[in-house]
């Protein structure tokens, strides 16, 4: 899974471009992942200012900062 940080988003739209399976939705003030993600990561890995993170077991987002350390 895919969690958003949505006070982080600048609303570029970079991630609803990148994402093959149009599971971005891009609201006004907000960003919503919907039931088509396929947790392909490409939208979190492209995102310029990390507003999307993955997500662990127990539904807290993983920044990519500590996804590097437990690498």
């Amino acid at each position: 899974m895919i969690g958003v940080i949505n006070d982080k988003c600048d609303f570029c739209g970079t991630c609803v471009a990148v994402c093959p399976f149009d599971a971005i939705d891009l609201y006004e003030a907000r960003i919503e992942i919907n039931q088509r993600c396929t947790d392909c990561m490409l939208c979190v890995w492209i995102c310029p200012v990390e507003t999307l993170a993955p997500l662990d077991a127990e539904g807290k987002i993983i920044l990519r900062e500590e996804a590097k350390l437990a690498a």
